[in-house]
């Protein structure tokens, strides 16, 4: 980050990087958990909804878009709490905040 803003890039430039990788890093359980999702686990929600006698095509959509939303929800707050973090970490003057560190 300090090579980056040393070469003149912004604050939001500088940090995009560690930004990207945290997000990664915070999407992965979510993603390992759509790969299993009706293959290896059948959630709770798509199975109440076939034993209620529900078309199964219709509790797989519903399925479908909670986890949607799930991997929505975890994205959108780990944004919200990486950039936040993130712009603690430098002044308005683009510079870190070196007892931060």
């Amino acid at each position: 980050v300090e090579t980056r803003l040393a070469l003149g890039f912004s604050g939001r430039e500088a940090m995009q990087p560690l930004v990207r990788s945290a997000l990664r890093a915070a999407m992965i359980p979510v993603v390992n958990g759509m790969m299993t999702v009706g293959l290896v686990q059948l959630p709770g929600m798509m199975t109440g909804q076939i034993l209620a006698g529900s078309s199964p095509l219709l509790a797989i959509r519903y399925q479908i878009v909670v986890v949607f939303m799930q991997a929505a929800a975890t994205a959108l707050a780990s944004l919200f709490f990486v950039r936040l973090i993130a712009s603690r970490y430098l002044t308005p003057a683009h510079q870190l905040r070196r007892y931060l560190l």
